[in-house]
């Protein structure tokens, strides 16, 4: 599939800008085909890593069944909107990302996903309270991959 150019090339983001900020910033809202063919988008936390996106989801839900029904997914991060009423336009900054969601399968991607996500979000907690953390509630916790085949910012 050929993905859309962005209609002002002239203010797109270099790919290293876009992953700087798919790094930096902690939610993003992921849109996916949902129930009866209406768009579904969800907020949710993340993390960026090797090209990818991953978030974790219940074993059950309307996000996996939609991404069961349909991988294709995309996911839009916005980093700035900053209003400037004297000109009448904002300044604004954002990444979407599309890509092909996956469930991960393997133990060991699973615990690294979470490893990872709990260092982004309670970076003040130990190792050792985080593996503990991990060994508790892993199991009832699904790993969503997406791996972005094309991305504007």
């Amino acid at each position: 599939m050929e993905f859309r150019k962005m209609r002002r090339g002239r203010q797109e983001l270099a790919r290293e800008a876009c992953e700087e900020i798919l790094s930096r910033n902690t939610a993003g809202v992921l849109a996916v085909l949902g129930d009866g063919g209406y768009p579904y988008a969800v907020p949710l936390s993340y993390i960026y890593q090797d090209g990818a996106l991953y978030f974790h989801c219940a074993k059950e839900g309307h996000k996996l069944e939609a991404l069961q029904n349909c991988s294709k997914a995309s996911f839009c991060v916005v980093d700035q909107d900053e209003i400037v009423p004297e000109k009448y336009t904002t300044y604004f900054r954002s990444v979407i990302a599309f890509g092909q969601a996956t469930l991960l399968e393997e133990a060991g991607e699973v615990r690294n996903a979470l490893r990872a996500l709990g260092i982004k979000y309670a970076p003040m907690e130990s190792a050792q309270r985080l593996e503990s953390e991990i060994e508790q509630s892993g199991a009832r916790v699904n790993i969503i991959k997406l791996e972005i085949e094309h991305m504007t910012g």
